[in-house]
């Protein structure tokens, strides 16, 4: 007889979860038949795909039963990584309006 150490999660939670991703993707869908434009749409789209990537990631990959530090490891350089690619997207529009400014 060997004892396991595991921890059993609930079936109850993956129904739930799965449950709100259902309604998160039915609400992304209903801003394309609303037909939202410009910032709005976007804005909801991104906040929308962010809650249901953030509830796979906690719940499906266990993510929300690590501890801090693995956590850290996994999610601190992918967004160090967008804080770049926002800074380099904000240098580019800088260079560009300069070009704009000097060459027209």
């Amino acid at each position: 007889m060997s004892t396991s150490t595991g921890q059993q999660h609930p079936i109850s939670l993956y129904l739930k979860v799965w449950a709100l991703l259902f309604v998160l993707s039915t609400l992304s869908y209903l801003v394309d038949y609303f037909h939202f434009q410009s910032y709005l749409r976007w804005g909801l789209i991104l906040t929308f795909m962010l809650a249901k990537a953030g509830l796979i990631v906690a719940v499906f990959m266990h993510m929300a039963w690590e501890r801090l530090a693995l956590v850290c490891a996994i999610l601190l350089p992918p967004l160090c990584l967008l804080v770049l690619v926002g800074l380099m997207v904000l240098e580019a529009e800088h260079t560009f309006l300069t070009r704009l400014l000097f060459f027209h």
